[in-house]
């Protein structure tokens, strides 16, 4: 006999779409910091709901490791698993390197987006989301989620990294695709890769100043494979969840009195949301995975050697243990697993140009579009049905019909 107690959690369906929060909470009731789930075609993990004891999680990589051949759940995945995208078969990426080889690719990635001029990168987001808007501020309403919010991030990346402008819609489906983790998902992933190798071959014949010319030019030592894999880590990594960071912070602007009044100059108010988004509504849920090396203990639970253990990182954000006043702005606390912790968390260069991206994307937006208005409830708006990343499916708004800057020049 079953008991919430011992019955596993299935890791998707509506509750994503509605309330994850509640569902994180009755999940720390039934089982504690550490519960037992199952994920598409009845495949058991454990999601770390603890901050606590996700921090111990990613603090030791020997023990809870990033080598997905360990899985004890192999003979039971189909060659087109949906969440093979997300949970695959240990690939050449950064995502499933150990030890110091880790650390030299970390170190590489860091290098290259270091080498990204801040005063430029912002340029490329301020002219991409002003042709973004001249093609929307003389309709009176929009999308802000599906013709702005999910556009930019890749459009600014693409450019950075070494891709055409006109390539960049075809990744955007393809990105998207491949993180849902539904149908499509492995299409997508196919249609990212061959971009990425086609990228390479382009600058290795003829290198530029980007992202990608200064990782083919490092003389670490890393085979092709390696470099195009890291690519698209970066490029997946750098994508969705900027936009869905854009699109939960101006949600929050747009629905919460608290933001009221600073709305239309808010410039000041901007970086406040988006830091009280990364705590209460960060756009990177949950995160596969960690493999256990041996059997061990965490959070009272057994967790047998080969285990998958998924990092709950809303969760651990709003863990009551460390979230005494959860809900209320946290201003210039960054304690949050947002970028995730550890070795393998998102490098700090990374951070900045996500950070980036999405204020400048909510700068401009605001400032073209100073009396934008949600068209709608709030109630109205619903979620992606994704257990990883949580966004908005759109966002709809009002404001008063503009010309385009182009028209006005």
């Amino acid at each position: 006999m079953t008991t919430p107690e011992t019955r596993p959690v299935y890791l998707g369906g509506p509750r994503f779409q509605s309330d994850p929060a509640e569902l994180y909470r009755e999940m720390r009731r039934d089982h504690g910091a550490v519960a037992p789930v199952v994920l598409d075609g009845d495949v058991p993990a454990w999601l770390v709901l603890g901050y606590r004891e996700l921090h111990q999680v990613t603090g030791d990589p020997q023990l809870f490791s990033r080598d997905s051949d360990l899985w004890n759940q192999w003979d039971r995945i189909p060659a087109d698993w949906p969440l093979l995208p997300m949970i695959g078969r240990k690939q050449p990426s950064i995502l499933y390197t150990t030890g110091e080889r880790h650390r030299e690719r970390a170190a590489v990635i860091s290098e290259a987006l270091e080498s990204v001029d801040p005063f430029e990168l912002r340029g490329h987001a301020e002219r991409f989301a002003d042709e973004l808007i001249d093609g929307l501020c003389g309709k009176g309403s929009c999308d802000i989620v599906g013709e702005y919010a999910m556009l930019l991030p890749l459009r600014v990346l693409a450019r950075i990294y070494g891709f055409s402008d006109e390539q960049g819609p075809g990744l955007v489906t393809a990105m998207n695709d491949m993180i849902n983790g539904r149908e499509g998902a492995l299409d997508g992933q196919r249609h990212l890769g061959e971009s990425m190798y086609a990228l390479l071959a382009a600058k290795a014949e003829a290198p530029g100043h980007d992202v990608a010319s200064r990782m083919l030019a490092n003389t670490a030592g890393f085979t092709l494979d390696e470099v195009a894999q890291d690519l698209m880590v970066m490029m997946a990594a750098g994508h969705q969840p900027t936009a869905d960071w854009i699109g939960n912070s101006l949600r929050l602007m747009l629905t919460d009195d608290r933001f009221a009044a600073s709305l239309a100059g808010g410039r000041h108010s901007v970086g406040e949301a988006m830091n009280e988004v990364l705590w209460e509504d960060t756009p990177t849920q949950n995160v596969a995975g960690r493999w256990t090396t041996r059997d061990t203990k965490l959070g009272g639970r057994t967790i047998a050697r080969g285990d998958l253990v998924l990092l709950g990182l809303a969760a651990a954000n709003g863990d009551p243990h460390v979230r005494t006043e959860a809900g209320a702005l946290t201003g210039g606390n960054n304690a949050f697993f947002s970028f995730g912790h550890g070795e393998h968390r998102c490098p700090f260069p990374a951070q900045e140009v996500a950070e980036v991206i999405a204020r400048t994307g909510i700068e401009v937006l605001l400032d073209r579009l100073p009396d934008v208005d949600l068209d709608g409830s709030a109630a109205e708006l619903t979620r992606r049905p994704s257990p990883w990343l949580r966004g908005l499916t759109a966002l709809p708004v009002t404001y008063t019909p503009t010309p385009a800057l182009g028209a006005s020049r």
